[in-house]
């Protein structure tokens, strides 16, 4: 049985407009004009992002992980391309202040298995001490390579927050490309699953038929309390530490500013 529309006068206020399948498959056809327009330009950046020219640095910098000092080139673990997520840290912080867009990011990228079939490797770097890296990794059940680069400059520490890639030639190294801002939106895949639903994220900044959905500031969503009511009060986690065993109500973030 194939449903009619209702009456238009019955559309749902604040939702686009109720017509039968035909008329909706021409919108949808449309439209896939434009995605697959997007998609092109989308090959055509990631042409452009394979002709940056690149910056050679020493791969000999030490960094630290679980076995303690190790050169950076160890990151590869000879392969010959490496890409890295740089996340934020707060000094002392309990769990549940580190970093929400940094959790949400590096809780999409637990499993490199389909980068290192091509040949990638993948590790997530950070500012903070290992002793707090450490128990933090044990606690969110990681099992990526992570790294203190504490002290170190670009492009192996400095700014954290960020999608880099390296090259290796050799002993040689180099970095290729970095993302900023929105630019590590393709190591969160759920934004891109939300971008296809009705209310989409639910952000302010997002258009929708006028009178639709709610708009709430950005990223609203990353932090919840123990009811999974949306909140950045210090009652709150990053979302998905709530799904670690034995995890517990807090009432403090116990954060300082982030060290970089």
């Amino acid at each position: 049985m194939t449903a009619t529309p209702r009456d238009p006068d019955t559309s749902l206020p604040g939702r686009p407009p109720l017509v039968d399948m035909a008329t909706w498959q021409k919108a949808r056809d449309e439209l896939l004009v434009r995605e697959k327009a997007h998609t092109r330009a989308g090959d055509a950046l990631a042409a452009d992002r394979r002709r940056l020219p690149m910056v050679e640095f020493d791969g000999t910098a030490e960094v630290v992980g679980p076995g303690g000092p190790v050169p950076f080139l160890d990151l590869f673990e000879g392969r010959d391309e490496l890409l890295v997520y740089k996340h934020m840290w707060y000094d002392g912080a309990p769990h549940q202040g580190q970093c929400e867009g940094c959790t949400t990011a590096a809780w999409h990228m637990r499993d490199a298995v389909y980068l290192n079939a091509r040949g990638v490797s993948f590790a997530i770097v950070t500012t903070g001490p290992w002793d707090e890296v450490a128990a933090f990794t044990d606690f969110m059940g990681y099992t990526q390579p992570w790294y203190s680069v504490r002290g170190l400059d670009e492009p192996v520490g400095g700014a954290m927050g960020y999608l880099t890639a390296y090259l290796r030639e050799g002993d040689r190294t180099f970095l290729t490309y970095r993302t900023t801002g929105r630019g590590n939106e393709p190591a969160n895949n759920s934004l891109a699953l939300l971008d296809m639903t009705p209310h989409g994220r639910g952000e302010a900044w997002e258009e929708h038929p006028e009178g639709g959905s709610p708009a709430h500031d950005a990223c609203w969503y990353w932090r919840s309390d123990a009811d999974g009511n949306p909140t950045w009060g210090p009652a709150s986690r990053p979302v998905a530490q709530w799904t670690r065993p034995g995890v517990t109500r807090e009432t403090t973030l116990g954060r300082r500013g982030p060290h970089h």
